[in-house]
């Protein structure tokens, strides 16, 4: 049996600009190093023989020399061998890091226990033969497995487990970018064919690019990223763990998924309705993050009305989570609408008689608007709100 831990997708490098505030930023990149010794604890834990990264170790195909020191110095911490192949973002052309002289000059020094493969040829350890389909360039309009179709299989091991280590997306399965919203990638590049594989012969296909945990078939998965990256609009919402994987010659794989995240991205919609509603936000988003600091992300699809008062009280929850999250990201609006009290208090302002005046003419012009359906209404409206918030003191 060969029992050794799939993960991919580790982008360590990414920028992250989607973040303003440096610290944050380096919050969420530093969280990408610190979750390889998570994976070396539980290598460790459950005495597994070996580590398959199915691509994308990096972000970048060139990234800096300290980001490779750094990377490759947490690798060689690791007591057992470490098999990488390049995916998309690190993919192995001539000039991308795997060539460098400085990466394979600290490599041998640093990391020993790390090998790249480059090439479509067989590794045979004494626990199992290893398939790599590594991508040499970032776009490759032909399938990375296509090699082991026309493979000789009677020159490996017959006793020993057969695992492929590829990455890019299967046939009947695209993935998509979610820090744009609504889109798909459909293009054809780097894909996957798994039905003209010769199912006989592979026990376990270890799939790196689709960042969430994914089941293609019972010897085909994606382990997704160890550390989420993004927020998520699909349903199938499972990141942040790799996959220990247990296998024999000729049986069904034993996968059990570890959780190895630790910063949050949280997606919600809300409609605020009434005030009240202000109470129950705040009580959802305390749920989510819990009293933590500086380890969650928020994606907020808000709509709806709050009174003028009320909505002053949001402002001031949005901006205590704007200091208190990685990051806050509000899509739509929830707008002001004046209560009737409150317009009450501006056209009844005995102290100010001008106010009182501007504030019924503003409410009978909203009138007229609003019920013409006129896109003016919310100029209008916006123009009372002003003359609240200048005119009481809340």
């Amino acid at each position: 049996m060969a029992s050794f831990i799939h993960t991919a997708d580790w982008q360590i490098g990414k920028p992250f600009l989607q973040v303003k505030d440096t610290q944050k930023r380096f919050k969420l990149s530093q969280e990408r190093l610190n979750v390889v010794a998570r994976i070396n604890d539980l290598a460790v834990k459950e005495c597994v023989q070996f580590i398959l990264v199915a691509g994308d170790l990096f972000d970048s195909p060139t990234p800096s020399p300290s980001i490779i020191t750094e990377v490759l110095e947490l690798i060689g911490s690791i007591d057992i061998p470490v098999f990488v192949i390049p995916g998309n973002h690190d993919h192995g052309a001539l000039g991308t890091v795997w060539h460098s002289d400085y990466f394979k000059k600290y490599q041998q020094k640093i990391a020993p226990n790390l090998q790249i493969l480059l090439d479509r040829h067989p590794i045979e350890l004494k626990e199992a033969v290893i398939l790599p389909c590594p991508l040499l360039r970032k776009k490759d309009n032909s399938d990375p497995t296509q090699w082991l179709r026309d493979f000789n299989w009677s020159s490996i091991s017959i006793d020993k487990p057969r695992i492929v280590l590829a990455h890019g997306s299967v046939r009947d399965f695209v993935g998509r970018d979610y820090l744009i919203e609504n889109s798909k990638d459909n293009n054809v590049n780097n894909m996957i064919n798994i039905s003209r594989l010769p199912q006989d012969e592979i026990d376990y296909i270890a799939l790196g690019d689709w960042h969430n945990l994914k089941k293609v078939t019972s010897r085909a998965w994606y382990s997704g990223t160890p550390e989420p990256d993004r927020f998520d609009q699909g349903s199938d919402n499972k990141r942040g763990q790799v996959l220990e994987v247990k296998v024999c010659r000729g049986e069904e794989p034993q996968i059990n998924s570890f959780h190895t995240g630790r910063i949050q991205w949280h997606n919600i919609s809300f409609t605020f309705n009434c005030d009240n509603d202000l109470n129950r936000f705040r009580r959802l988003v305390d749920e989510l993050i819990d009293g933590r600091v500086f380890k969650d992300l928020l994606r907020v699809e808000v709509s709806g009305t709050l009174s003028l008062s009320t909505h002053k009280y949001y402002e001031s929850l949005i901006n205590d989570l704007n200091n208190n999250l990685i990051r806050l990201r509000i899509k739509g609006e929830c707008q002001k609408q004046p209560k009737p009290e409150e317009l009450e208090q501006l056209t009844r302002s005995a102290e100010d008689p001008l106010v009182s005046q501007v504030a019924s003419l503003l409410q009978e012009r909203l009138n007229l608007e609003e019920s013409n359906q006129s896109e003016e209404a919310n100029i209008t409206r916006l123009a009372l709100c002003e003359l609240y918030r200048f005119a009481v003191k809340v």
